[in-house]
């Protein structure tokens, strides 16, 4: 047993301290980013910022709607071969601006026999790969993201979760090209709850960061944004991309059940850990695990567009505080200052 010391922090302890800035404008600060990958050699052009595959958010609608303001979206895993296919070759065709779009998959043999016959019949429209477990502490992860790899050197992979600089930099070697980060954080996942195991997500992505720039890899911080201006931070904290769940959640674009509550309107949203989940994909919680993901109710906000506009402003508008120019100026013009209140809540929380 060992005990760290230091203090890690979360998105919730720290606020971003403003610089002298020449900026007049929000409208004059680019938040696009370019990358050229490490592993895949492929160049990125774009807003990063990526829907999580979860099957709510990361549907073909989210990615044809983010798609239009230069963003991403992950795709769920449950889609069929044939759907698969379809929406890629159709994209690919039609020079849509979802082309970014991540195919995801787990790590079984089903899982790779499946990519594998996508791959076959749609190779050359499939640019992004998110390999996608929840601990990615695992020789099988690592091992599954080398024959990945080995067997479509040009595809881009974004491999995860994890929440150390260790294990990054070895999905980096392994060959990840971003490495998705975040063990917890999630507005409906309750691993931190269930196993008592996770790392605060500001810390992690400074480290995982640090870590992954060594090597010329990238990062995705994933999960714990709740708010435009924890987007900054993690922009701010090093991260490369951002992936959202809840905050992309409740919209037209996202799958789920809408319903009425007192006159008022909700979409069910939930982990995919969750007992929801599990019994509409995997016919139940199998006995030897217990579900780590809740269900909730989220109020139906109509198109995404209006929340992608928030999302955005409040990006610019950190970037005007501290004077960057550019979103990949972000990092360098940072400085956090350690808080103990973030709003003042006397009229609510709202």
């Amino acid at each position: 047993m060992h005990i760290e010391e230091a203090v890690k922090l979360d998105f919730k302890d720290v606020l971003i301290r403003p610089k002298r800035s020449t900026l007049t404008s929000r409208s004059q600060v680019d938040i696009s980013r370019e990358f050229l990958f490490h592993n895949s050699g492929k160049k990125y052009k774009g807003i990063p910022i990526i829907a999580a595959n979860m099957d709510s958010t990361g549907t073909f609608e989210m990615a044809q709607a983010l798609g239009a303001h230069q963003m991403s979206a992950a795709l769920h895993k449950h889609y069929s071969e044939d759907a698969l296919v379809e929406f890629f070759t159709t994209l690919k065709h039609a020079g849509g601006k979802a082309s970014s779009a991540f195919y995801s998959m787990g790590i079984g043999k089903s899982d790779y026999e499946k990519f594998s016959a996508v791959m076959a019949r749609a190779a050359s429209a499939i640019e992004y790969v998110c390999i996608d477990v929840a601990n990615g502490y695992t020789e099988g992860f690592i091992n599954f993201v080398k024959t990945v790899r080995q067997a479509w050197p040009h595809i881009t992979i974004m491999a995860g979760n994890v929440v150390t600089g260790d294990i990054t930099e070895e999905l980096i070697l392994a060959g990840a090209d971003i490495v998705k980060v975040g063990i917890g954080p999630g507005s409906v996942c309750t691993t931190r709850r269930m196993t008592g195991v996770g790392y605060p997500q500001l810390s992690a992505v400074i480290e995982c960061a640090d870590a992954a720039h060594g090597l010329g890899g990238q990062i995705c911080a994933d999960g714990g944004c709740v708010v435009p201006g924890d987007l900054a931070k993690a922009f701010g904290a090093g991260a490369d991309f951002i992936m959202l769940g809840g905050m992309l959640s409740g919209h037209d674009e996202c799958a789920g059940d809408v319903v009425e509550r007192d006159g008022l309107k909700f979409q069910r949203f939930y982990g995919m850990s969750s007992r929801a989940a599990m019994e509409k994909y995997a016919g139940g919680v199998a006995q030897y695990r217990a579900a780590e993901g809740k269900e909730v109710l989220v109020p139906y906000r109509g198109p995404v567009a209006g929340t992608v506009q928030e999302i955005l402003g409040g990006v610019r508008s950190a970037c005007t505080y501290v004077g960057a120019h550019k979103l990949k100026e972000l990092t360098k013009r940072t400085t956090f200052i350690r808080v103990t209140q973030q709003l003042n809540e006397v009229f609510g929380k709202a």
